[in-house]
């Protein structure tokens, strides 16, 4: 842990430096802030001073330093830095220059625990990484490369900084003097997914604690929430009505009151109870106005002290500005110094502009006050015409209060045949939902057909355009066929009037390769197809086109009979690997030539 790390011992630290050296282990000693103490437990500087926490010629050492150990805290760039050789079981580690400026590192990642080591020796292995590092603290993981440096990941973040202290010391194994047996250590901040992901976990547990103490304080000081209003019988309708009567519950009883109200508790035998309570809530008015009166009488009262207050404050500025300006005359003003002079000109300033606004705001009472004159002024006539008026208004009250009784009682039969028309109307809903759904269905049925309509135009479309294509294949095949048949008459004029040997018809027919019209034929069209693509086709392209004409023809008989004409036609290989494919390529031209 953290705390363990911090309070490690030189006895549990397994660097050891030879006693027979005692100055270099008191030095070391020194550095960490301790007593110089020998292995026995005797102080080997009898004069050292635990206050001050050196030695002479060596800078003291915070002792709040995150962990104790052989990392000390950064020193002012005006004091040289001390580094002492470390020696451990089986590697030593020489101190760079002190005068060279320290080592260069990248920013350091958030949560970082892991150390990049470069500079490592080659014949370096996992025991000796681990007997330098593990000073510095417990290290969980080690990932060594071939090529000279490794990934060290620590239990802690402060490990980080004791292993960073190493950057720029010479390592040598053992006595030995070999390249392979040295290397400069090059120590740096590493960014690993693991720190990332500790250190995000880390953030989100402080996150949630924070919303967690903050929702605590927000329910603390939330208000409680009101109490339930209870459910209306005859004897909370008679309480209520009892604190409506009372002018400290009235609150209370009133807001019970309408919650009953809102629920739908009224109906033709609650009726009376809750219209004589509507009718003690209405009594409450002339106690509400009255109490309006006396405060709005107050607030006057209120106003005409201010109003006093503020004009004698008032005068008591003017004398005090009147003071300023009469010190500023010259029979007085020269007797000042200019401090003093420059101190009466800015407290004349600020009191004339604190004598201004509260003169500004006095004014504004006083407009306020001659506003409100006017207006009672105008209001006048009409007090007048109200208590003219006053008998008819009271008789107009009372037909008022009948109306709504009479209007009260037709709201409570009203409220009757809506329950009476909402039972009625719960069969005809169920039969409207049941239309409802059926159009619905038959909606989406339509929109169905709608795109099914829709892909068999589309399909339609496509056909026709591939009927178009086998149409001109048609035409194509038909001038082919043609331009055949004229080769064919033509070649028979030439071979009847070439003067070759005669032979038996039976024994040129034997030994021909094409041995029907069938095959002449196909020959004419696969050698015009071929003499299209000079290329070459593979044999199922030609089958393809050939089968288009006539769907009986298969590929072994074309094959065969493109392997007896070897004169018309040749099979190359194209394509290199996976690629590989056999063509055939129309050769008629040259096979001329040859025979």
């Amino acid at each position: 842990s953290t705390d363990g790390g911090r309070n490690l011992s030189l006895d549990s630290i397994p660097m050891g430096l030879p006693m027979s050296d005692p100055s270099a282990w008191a030095t070391a000693m020194n550095n960490l802030g301790m007593a110089p103490m020998g292995m026995t437990g005797q102080p080997l500087l009898p004069d050292f001073d635990p206050a001050l926490g050196m030695m002479t010629g060596i800078p003291p050492i915070n002792p709040m330093m995150p962990g104790l150990g052989i990392v000390p805290p950064p020193i002012p760039p005006d004091m040289p830095a001390v580094k002492e050789i470390i020696h451990c079981k089986s590697c030593t580690l020489f101190p760079p220059n002190p005068h060279l400026p320290p080592p260069a590192t990248r920013e350091r990642p958030p949560g970082c625990k892991t150390v990049f080591v470069g500079g490592l020796p080659e014949n370096g292995t996992e025991q000796i990484i681990m007997e330098v590092f593990e000073q510095c603290g417990e290290v969980i993981a080690i990932r060594k490369s071939k090529k000279n440096f490794c990934h060290i990941r620590f239990a802690e973040e402060f490990m980080v900084d004791k292993a960073l202290y190493l950057s720029g010391y010479r390592i040598r194994l053992g006595s030995s003097t070999d390249k392979k047996d040295t290397g400069r250590l090059h120590v740096d901040f590493a960014q690993a997914r693991d720190d990332l992901y500790e250190w995000e976990c880390k953030q989100r547990m402080l996150a949630r604690e924070e919303r967690h103490r903050r929702r605590l304080a927000e329910e603390r000081f939330r208000p409680p929430s009101p109490p339930p209003v209870v459910h209306y019988s005859d004897h909370e309708c008679s309480v209520v009505a009892e604190k409506l009567k009372d002018d400290t519950k009235f609150l209370e009883a009133i807001q019970t009151l309408l919650t009953w109200i809102e629920r739908g508790e009224v109906n033709r035998r609650t009726a009376n109870n809750f219209y004589s309570m509507i009718q003690s809530a209405n009594s409450h008015i002339r106690r509400l106005v009255n109490e309006k009166a006396a405060h709005e009488k107050e607030m006057e009262e209120a106003k005409e002290k201010f109003k006093l207050a503020l004009s004698g404050i008032l005068v008591q500025f003017e004398q005090i500005v009147a003071v300023y300006h009469s010190a500023s005359k010259q029979k007085a003003w020269d007797h000042f110094t200019k401090a003093q002079r420059k101190n009466i000109s800015v407290w004349c300033k600020q009191a004339e502009e604190i004598r201004n606004i509260h003169n500004d705001e006095l004014m504004g009472i006083r407009r306020e006050e001659e506003m409100e004159m006017s207006d009672e002024e105008i209001e006048d006539p009409s007090e007048m015409k109200e208590t003219e008026e006053s008998a008819l208004v009271s008789q107009v009250e009372a037909l008022k209060e009948e109306n709504d009784s009479l209007r009260w009682q037709l709201d409570a039969y009203r409220n009757e045949v809506e329950l009476l028309k909402q039972e009625q109307g719960k069969a005809s809903r169920d039969e409207d939902t049941t239309k409802e759904q059926q159009m619905k269905l038959l909606q989406q049925a339509l929109q169905g057909m709608q795109k099914h309509l829709l892909k068999v135009q589309e399909e339609y479309k496509k056909r026709e355009a591939e009927l178009e294509k086998v149409k001109e294949d048609k035409l194509k095949i038909e001038t082919l066929l043609e331009n055949l048949k004229e080769q064919e008459s033509s070649m028979s004029r030439v071979c009847a009037c070439s003067q070759e040997k005669e032979c038996p018809v039976e024994k040129t027919l034997s030994n021909s390769p094409v041995k029907s019209e069938r095959e002449v034929l196909l020959v004419g069209i696969i050698s015009t197809f071929l003499h299209v693509h000079p290329f070459g086709a593979s044999i199922e392209y030609i089958c393809s086109y050939l089968q288009r004409l006539d769907s009986k023809i298969c590929t072994a008989e074309v094959e065969v009979l493109m392997t007896r004409l070897q004169n018309t036609f040749r099979q190359e290989l194209s394509g290199v690997g996976a690629s590989l494919e056999k063509r055939w390529k129309f050769c008629g031209f040259d096979g001329l030539k040859m025979t």
